[in-house]
């Protein structure tokens, strides 16, 4: 691999509600109207598997045992790893991903508790060894999450308790203090055009070191 030849990831993360989806497609849009190489992805999903893996994940008239849940997340991003952002990196493209590896880190193992050493393992397999090199954390209090969320049709994972987001929002800050120089973490709480415009501005500065 001639990482020189490269293009560059870069991810969004953080608990329900945040606004992360929004400022990942907004980032897309931003970075392809000044005529980059850039594509939008998600997780879970991204390919046609994935996809397909997604609507299981989020059904919530499923019961998806802890372990049974991760192994799914897992199978869908090795295949979103190989078939769609290898392939991009390879062409230069910049990928935007709304969620990636750190996703399980904070919700199944701060969040279901499984074994964070396991966790890191199974991550390293399952994105073959690709990282972020750029990663936002939409910081966002429980409260609020759930609150944004009281007037939407819920899918499985935002039915949770509380309690559990209190861990993922925990786990997500754990990630982030142990890997700054990768993670940039805003206020999820500013108003949505403040956000959009220090997410524009790092990623561009970002992009052109």
């Amino acid at each position: 691999m001639d990482k020189g030849k490269y293009g560059k990831l870069i991810t969004f993360e953080g608990i329900e509600g945040c606004g992360k989806s929004t400022l990942a497609k907004e980032l897309y849009e931003y970075l392809k109207n000044k005529n980059y190489k850039v594509v939008f992805t998600r997780e879970p999903g991204g390919g046609k598997l994935g996809e397909k893996i997604r609507e299981i994940l989020l059904n919530n008239e499923l019961e998806i045992p802890d372990y049974s849940e991760l192994f799914l997340f897992l199978a869908s991003r090795y295949e979103h790893t190989k078939n769609v952002i290898i392939p991009k990196l390879k062409s230069g493209y910049i990928v935007i991903s709304d969620r990636y590896m750190d996703s399980t880190i904070a919700y199944q193992g701060y969040g279901r508790k499984i074994d964070l050493k396991l966790l890191k393992e199974l991550n390293e397999i399952a994105t073959l060894g690709i990282k972020p090199d750029l990663t936002f954390l939409i910081d966002l209090p429980e409260e609020i999450s759930l609150n944004r969320l009281k007037d939407k049709i819920l899918d499985r994972i935002e039915s949770e308790e509380i309690e559990f987001y209190k861990r993922v929002r925990f786990g997500y800050i754990e990630i982030a203090r142990n890997e700054p120089l990768r993670f940039i973490i805003l206020d999820g709480t500013m108003e949505l055009q403040i956000l959009k415009q220090k997410v524009f501005e790092i990623a561009e500065n970002f992009i052109r070191r």
